[in-house]
């Protein structure tokens, strides 16, 4: 396993944010009106976990280090980002936590909120994230949680993650509770005849913990074995749901870009969404820009094009010239993704290099 980097709090060296904002016109508007105010950073491909809808079987060999952006270089692409409009940030990866700088990073992210910053958010695996570890990074900036958890059968873990490792799991979101985030998302990839049979055990969890549960339809990547025969529908999740809890209903999303549709039962203290993203369009409200580890934009999770940043930024490139490279990477939108068999026959990479 990789060991995350830990920094004692008074050695971090942060970048001070500017006085004003460097942007320049208008935000980051596509062609078919929706402004792009979230901006996702994987800081890295390498993983402690080798998921099976993530990672293809073979592995991968690791991006060098010295072509992947660096904390400063990460820093100065979201100041520019946050001065042309962008209000949300979110640390992806492979796994964010085997970041060596991690903790300069969110201090130096959670600097730029009197730009605009409002949400500075992190999607994890957990297995680095003891309690102490979850305060401290709270206490850097970090206010929103993701944790990832596809079963809640410590041998099916192993099985879908390819290594035996679910009590640090479950750990850290007993401890993401403890430490104060609200509410904690709990994200859980759903395949048919993998882990289809613990819908009702993960919602009966909604009924005593503050949590969201994300179910979330299986998408194809290069290299993830994905079959029509493994996708379970959101409307199928919600159909078996409603049939152990009839009350089972929708509930009002107060973000009009989310992509998850909140479901909850009465009564209980957390709530349940589905993710449709093979089934159901939910494109037309996205707001959402991608920077890969290795400084390249992607306007989709499955636009094989991309648009360099680090090579220009290492050449000279001035905050207007990456000003420049967003609204291009922003104006090659589509409207949508394409149907599963133009997913499956467009070039992409395998989800771990993409970030989630």
């Amino acid at each position: 396993m990789i060991a995350p980097a830990f920094v004692p709090l008074a050695s971090l060296r942060v970048i001070a944010p500017p006085s004003r904002s460097v942007g320049d016109g208008p935000p980051l508007r596509d062609q078919f009106g929706r402004t792009n105010d979230y901006l996702r950073i994987s800081l890295t491909d390498r993983c402690n976990l080798r998921c099976v809808y993530c990672m293809p079987a073979e592995g991968l060999v690791w991006q060098p280090r010295a072509e992947q952006l660096t904390t400063d270089e990460i820093l100065r692409i979201a100041r520019v980002a946050v001065g042309v409009g962008v209000t949300k940030i979110r640390l992806t990866g492979g796994e964010p936590t085997v970041f060596p700088e991690l903790d300069r990073l969110i201090a130096g992210l959670g600097a730029l909120r009197p730009l605009g910053l409002r949400t500075l958010a992190m999607t994890s695996n957990g297995l680095n994230l003891p309690l102490d570890r979850l305060r401290t990074l709270k206490t850097l900036g970090l206010d929103r949680l993701n944790l990832s958890l596809d079963t809640l059968r410590p041998d099916r873990f192993a099985k879908l993650t390819r290594r035996d490792s679910w009590s640090k799991a479950w750990a850290a979101l007993e401890g993401a509770l403890a430490a104060g985030y609200a509410p904690v998302k709990l994200n859980c990839v759903v395949l048919r005849g993998e882990n289809d049979d613990e819908l009702i055990d993960f919602v009966r969890l909604t009924e005593r913990l503050p949590i969201d549960v994300r179910f979330i339809e299986l998408m194809p990547f290069p290299g993830n074995g994905w079959s029509a025969s493994l996708l379970l529908s959101a409307a199928e999740m919600v159909e078996r749901i409603r049939v152990a809890f009839p009350d089972f209903a929708p509930v009002a999303e107060a973000d009009p870009n989310a992509s998850a549709r909140p479901w909850a039962v009465p009564g209980f203290a957390g709530r349940v969404a589905v993710i449709s993203s093979m089934t159901d369009d939910f494109c037309d409200s996205c707001n959402r820009i991608r920077l890969t580890a290795d400084g390249r934009l992607k306007s989709c999770l499955f636009d094989g094009g991309e648009t360099a940043v680090r090579e220009s930024l290492r050449s000279g490139a001035t905050d207007a010239d990456l000003v420049d490279l967003f609204r291009a990477a922003v104006h090659r939108k589509q409207a949508r993704h394409g149907g599963t068999d133009e997913l499956l026959a467009a070039p992409n990479r395998p989800m771990i290099q993409i970030g989630g």
